[in-house]
């Protein structure tokens, strides 16, 4: 049997996966350097309570991170301070 309907149009049955919705807040972090600076604050930001999504981007020295609500600047300046790098402010 085929997946495509008498007009022509097809199926494909598959799934789609949302965005996670939130206020996304862009920080400046010095210190990132690596795969590894990557993966360390992406584990470390996420763990922290209402953070759906963390985006590192190494080349920008940038921090996008996707919250439920209104983002604790101190808390993530602890948090990226305590994991060896420096939280320098908010992106503008």
């Amino acid at each position: 049997m085929s997946c495509c309907t008498p007009d022509g149009s097809c199926s494909s049955n598959t799934a789609t996966v949302a965005a996670p919705e939130g206020t996304t807040t862009v920080y400046n972090v010095s210190g990132m350097t690596c795969g590894h600076c990557k993966a360390t604050l992406t584990k470390e930001i996420g763990a922290l309570d209402g953070v759906l999504a963390v985006d590192v981007d190494l080349e920008s020295g940038q921090v996008a991170v996707t919250s439920s609500g209104e983002p604790d600047d101190a808390l993530l300046a602890k948090v990226v301070d305590e994991a060896g790098y420096e939280l320098t402010g908010r992106a503008a």
